[in-house]
């Protein structure tokens, strides 16, 4: 916001089919699921809904791009020959919150993992996997205080597999970060009990991805709080050595707990240490 305030804000898009082979109407196989989230210091608000297949509820379309569920839309507005995701309109609403946001991509589509192909284990888990780090956003925010103009950065992730995590896998802490000299980063660890299983990708300021070796990404709880009745971490290290990074990680709210059917946490972090910068922090499978 102008006056310097910190918000974050989610609008995510979930399909799973319950069956391989696809039906029409009523029929279709296909659930959808939304979450919406707004972050504030003091308070996370959160939103979901649930559709069904088949029947226009909610979808996706690839030219102009459209995804929705309900009266939430994440729509496209790109001229046609430029990138249908290079410009897009979200919006979403809750109880006691909505947000409308316009994002322009100032950056090219980022492919993690080797060309989009991103392994998830040892055991050779996969997805197809990019993303979108380079969006400038502006737009509105209302809360019970009223309406609020913001504006500052986005990142949309597009993921999509037909394989369930590995069997001792628990959860998994995903972050993205801007740095504030322009470059990005993605990273996750997996948990299983042990060492857990991480990946990275280091994205230059003109967007050429640089996806580093499997391990090469480090990341340590430094503190935990309790958070919805679970012990969660709040503070992180993360360290990649190959580029020189090694930053503690904050949270805005602690408190960023997305109550949802599928509980996690979601939301907006500060870094500093050898790089400075904002992101967000999922993770899930903490009981």
């Amino acid at each position: 916001a102008a006056d310097g305030t910190d918000y974050g804000v989610q609008w995510t898009l979930f399909r799973s089919a319950l069956a391989p082979v696809e039906r029409s109407g009523w029929s279709s196989p296909q659930l959808w699921m939304g979450h919406a989230g707004l972050t504030t210091r003091t308070h996370q608000f959160v939103a979901e809904r649930l559709a069904r297949g088949g029947i226009g509820q909610a979808g996706v379309s690839a030219a102009p791009f459209a995804a929705w569920i309900d009266n939430w839309q994440m729509a496209g507005r790109a001229l046609p020959e430029a990138d249908a995701l290079s410009a897009l309109d979200l919006r979403a609403a809750g109880q006691a919150f909505s947000y409308e946001l316009a994002l322009d991509a100032k950056g090219p589509l980022v492919p993690q993992g080797v060309q989009g192909y991103s392994v998830k284990s040892e055991k050779g888990q996969a997805s197809y996997y990019y993303s979108q780090p380079f969006y400038h956003v502006t737009g509105t925010l209302t809360l019970p205080a009223g309406v609020i103009a913001v504006s500052g950065q986005a990142w949309l992730d597009h993921e999509w597999s037909s394989q369930p995590l590995a069997e001792d896998q628990t959860g998994w802490d995903w972050f993205s970060l801007h740095f504030d000299s322009g470059e990005k980063m993605m990273g996750f660890r997996l948990r299983d009990g042990g060492a857990g299983f991480t990946s990275a990708t280091w994205i230059k300021a003109d967007g050429r991805p640089q996806p580093q070796a499997p391990g090469a990404l480090r990341v340590t709880p430094l503190e935990t709080a309790a958070v919805a009745g679970r012990s969660v971490p709040i503070r992180w290290r993360v360290q990649l050595s190959e580029k020189g990074v090694d930053v503690t990680i904050r949270t805005l709210n602690p408190e960023a707990w997305m109550d949802t059917r599928f509980p996690y946490w979601e939301g907006p972090i500060r870094f500093e240490g050898t790089h400075a910068g904002r992101g967000y922090l999922e993770m899930t499978g903490y009981e």
